[in-house]
């Protein structure tokens, strides 16, 4: 130990302090410590916490002058497991460590939000690398003698320590493998920061609809034919096309660029299947195809990655896939190179082409995109079809791959009439860069045999005439906005104001959820010089909008439940509050909603205030099954809170518990409502294909598109509605003969809006139709003509804008946005300026390419 280590460890001792709990290296330092100086640290960290008691650890070890303390020390940091301290202290380089000062400060501005929406236990076995041993266990024993909002915030308190320099990727890796809500606001790559300051920019915090990225599962494992028990389903292989199936597969064999667009549930996975088959095979001795499949959701792309590798590896071909998941440990590069057919999640792609892993599309002879009407504003689908018309409209020499789109719809938009869906769709196909829409015409009769359109009936019901459960909560919620608000006030900033002067921003909407999240994120840009009263209002700021999001939940159950159960959640809620930090801002919070707490009981009991939404559902049960007692229903609710207060009911219902209902939910966690596991969704889905007594399943948009039920013939939409694309995907589910779908709402315009979605179905169909029936020069001669139009309106825009975004870019195919709308600098591997993007489109506009 020299003089100046002495020196060093006193200059760098705030690292020490804000990292160590000296308490897990006291026991390797007995030979150094006294008792009493060893009881002492203990009891500072019972009383004071963690970052005095390592202070005053750190004044003792200081003071110690005996022979080798100084090796005893980083010996006891080693065993410990602190190795990023150990390192940065026998180098006196703390550079790693003060990298992650930035992600400390975004925790501890988080944390409020961290400990109500992340469940410890499900991303504990992810991120336990990143902890102390001790750490792990001690969040497990909080989780389990407190709950899980006190387990969440001892997580949080650790990972503020944690000296890994890998800690904030991998929660965020393990935040998206659970689908947690709080990923969207742990954002550790910086090119994802700017897209999402960017999009709060553009939005000025609009709270209209948030987008949604529609998914489709595959079909059942017997692809083309009606689900058979596991025992007789034939292998792969020895599956025999429909005719219908080969309708849809020929544009693709030929050798064209396709959009294929076929109901849910004829089996377009296996029409994926011989399109690969026939592109693999058409290959000379000497050359070989390359396949890249994608998929957006992870189940998903689990499910394609087993039905590709049991097809395809009989024949000899080797199937690997990559997802966020396994991204971490798998070499991309090294997937791509030494496999024929890779599965991919899109934004594994994005990243790669972005670092040059994958040097270009060109490795590939054979691009599928599942689920392909995604392909536009944020979505990895445009990100990595602006790279292929990049290379394309650059003059690259290099060849590019064949594009097929799988879709059950490829929407209007906002199309009002035939002209505009007609222009939609064409803005899609340029996109992809598609010359074709395969549909069914000649095999309609066969396709009609296998995919049954259930009869919809509209159900007008009524709601409560008096809500005094509403009122109490609304005003509840009146007083948290006013608190948030006064913190401003007080500061005499108007940097946050603008947030609360949102108009509409109803009670118990999923539009108020928004602006929450909106708020949240803006909260993300916030900065003070004096950092600790910047803290203060962050963290107070990320109180007030959880306790407002749980009051947001209630109301929705109240609405489209029963009272008890809205109550219920509340109580939960409030009871891990409790248990968990309870600073001053809970406890006032929990004090204002316990001194209602009575009324709310008094009200919630009262038989009066039945939900007369419930009487209709239950009418519509019971008569339906007294009509078939063998019915397999599907209930959609729009949130997984009301899809345990609706099984509540059903089980407490005498008339209906004979349903026994199931649920299926999604992935994604919060600290109340745990998601559901690939697994146990699997489970779930078994049990209602194959029990019985299981007659009903209550589930979100999870089950909207891909669930494969052959024996359902009832769905009920209870207040869900969406736009054209879900509204075929929802309807879809009913496959049986005499299928039924009702839905239930109390709003007119939900109806109004679910006719206009009837209306646009049509309306695309027709489009599709007149597209089809022009010969392909045309069709490509409209697809440039759309762009030559748009890239006009693009430089009027880029003129307006230039003065703000002068390195704006544009994706040829966005149509009339600029491209900082879509991508932000930085996030492709790109740096080409839109005057010489636009003359060069415009130069091969005029001259097309003979593949486009």
């Amino acid at each position: 130990m020299s003089a100046e280590d002495r020196q060093n460890l006193h200059a760098f001792r705030d690292y020490v302090v804000k990292t160590v709990d000296p308490t897990y290296i006291l026991s390797y330092m007995a030979p150094w410590f006294k008792d009493d100086e060893v009881q002492h640290i203990q009891a500072e960290k019972n009383n004071k916490g963690t970052t005095e008691a390592a202070s005053l650890f750190l004044k003792f070890l200081l003071e110690l002058q005996e022979e080798g303390w100084f090796r005893g020390f980083l010996d006891a940091l080693g065993h410990a497991g602190y190795s990023g301290l150990y390192e940065a202290i026998e180098t006196w380089d703390f550079r790693k460590i003060e990298s992650l000062e930035e992600y400390r400060l975004l925790l501890k501005r988080l944390q409020p939000e961290f400990k109500t929406t992340v469940n410890p236990k499900d991303i504990l076995p992810e991120i336990s690398g990143c902890l102390i041993s001790q750490e792990c266990e001690e969040i497990i024993q909080v989780c389990s003698n407190k709950g899980l909002m006190a387990g969440a915030e001892k997580m949080a308190e650790c990972l503020l320590r944690s000296d890994k320099e890998n800690w904030p990727k991998t929660l965020k890796l393990a935040l998206e493998i659970e689908e947690s809500q709080f990923s969207q606001l742990w954002i550790v790559d910086k090119d994802a920061k700017n897209v999402e300051l960017k999009v709060l920019e553009d939005d000025e915090i609009e709270t209209s609809d948030i987008q949604i990225f529609y998914k489709e599962e595959p079909e059942c494992p017997n692809l083309s034919q009606n689900p058979s028990p596991p025992s007789a389903s034939p292998t792969f292989t020895q599956l025999k096309p429909r005719n219908y199936q080969l309708e849809l597969a020929l544009p693709a064999k030929e050798g064209k660029n396709t959009i294929i667009c076929a109901p849910t549930g004829c089996g377009k996975t296996f029409v994926s299947l011989l399109i690969c088959e026939h592109h693999l095979k058409k290959f000379p001795q000497g050359q070989k195809g390359k396949v890249v499949f994608f998929a957006i959701q992870l189940p998903v792309y689990e499910q394609q990655k087993s039905v590709f590798s049991k097809y395809f590896e009989k024949l000899g071909y080797k199937v690997a896939g990559v997802s966020g998941a396994t991204s971490e440990i798998v070499s991309v590069e090294e997937i791509v190179e030494n496999n024929d057919i890779i599965i991919l999640t899109p934004q594994i792609l994005v990243n790669s082409l972005r670092k040059g892993t994958v040097p270009s599309l060109s490795v590939f002879t054979l691009m599928i995109f599942d689920e392909c009407h995604n392909t536009g504003k944020h979505h990895p689908y445009n990100m990595i079809m602006f790279n292929y018309l990049d290379q394309k409209l650059g003059g690259s020499s290099d060849p590019l791959p064949q594009v097929i789109g799988l879709t059950a719809s490829v929407g209007t938009g906002d199309a009002k009439n035939t002209t505009e869906a007609m222009e939609y769709i064409c803005k899609l196909c340029a996109s992809l860069d598609t010359s074709v829409i395969a549909t069914v015409k000649d095999n309609l009769e066969e396709l009609e045999e296998i995919v049954y359109k259930p009869q919809k009936f509209f159900r007008k019901v009524k709601l409560r005439t008096t809500d005094r459960f509403k009122c109490i909560i609304s005003q509840l919620m009146r007083e948290t906005e006013s608190l948030a608000k006064k913190i401003f006030d007080e500061l005499g900033t108007v940097t946050l104001e603008n947030v609360f002067q949102i108009q509409n921003r109803n009670f118990g909407t999923q539009k108020y959820e928004q602006w929450i999240l909106s708020v949240q994120k803006t909260c993300i840009l916030f900065q003070l010089p004096d950092k600790e009263e910047e803290s203060r209002i962050c963290k107070a700021l990320y109180l007030y909008t959880s306790h407002l999001r749980k009051y947001n939940d209630a109301l929705i159950i109240n609405e489209h439940a029963r009272m008890k159960d809205a109550l219920d959640y509340l109580k939960d809620f409030f009871a891990n509050v409790r248990a968990a930090g309870f600073d001053e801002i809970e406890q006032n919070l929990t004090w204002r909603f316990e001194e209602k707490l009575r009324e709310l009981e008094s009200v919630s009991m009262d038989p009066g205030n039945e939900n007369p939404k419930l009487q209709d559902l239950s009418f519509i049960l019971q008569e339906e099954y007294h009509l078939n007692p063998e019915s397999r229903t599907i209930l959609f609710v729009k949130t997984r809170a009301l899809v345990d207060a609706l099984k509540k009911w059903i089980e407490e219902n005498s008339e209906l518990s004979f349903l026994k209902p199931g649920i299926l939910t999604g992935r994604g966690k919060t600290n109340q409502n745990t998601g559901m596991t690939l697994p146990a969704q699997k489970c779930a889905l078994d049990a209602f294909r194959t029990d019985g007594d299981n007659k009903i399943l209550i589930a979100t948009s999870v089950a909207d598109e891909g669930i494969d039920i052959a024996q359902c013939n009832l769905v009920i939409l209870y207040e869900y509605v969406g736009n054209v694309i879900r509204m075929i995907q929802t309807r879809g589910r009913g496959r049986a003969r005499g299928s039924k779908c009702f839905l239930l709402t109390s709003n007119a315009d939900v109806i109004e809006k679910e006719k206009i979605n009837i209306y646009k179905e049509k309306m695309m169909n027709d489009s599709i139709l007149r597209l089809q029936t022009w010969n392909e020069a045309v069709f490509k001669e409209k697809k440039h003509g759309t762009r030559l139009g748009n890239v006009k309106k693009h430089k009027h825009a880029h003129t307006r804008t230039h003065r703000h975004t002068c390195t704006t870019y544009m994706h040829p195919h966005t149509f009339s946005r600029p491209f900082a709308e879509t991508f932000i600098l930085g996030s492709l591997p790109l740096s080409r300026c839109v005057t010489s993007c636009t003359l060069r489109l415009l130069s091969l506009l005029n001259h097309p390419s003979p593949h486009s």
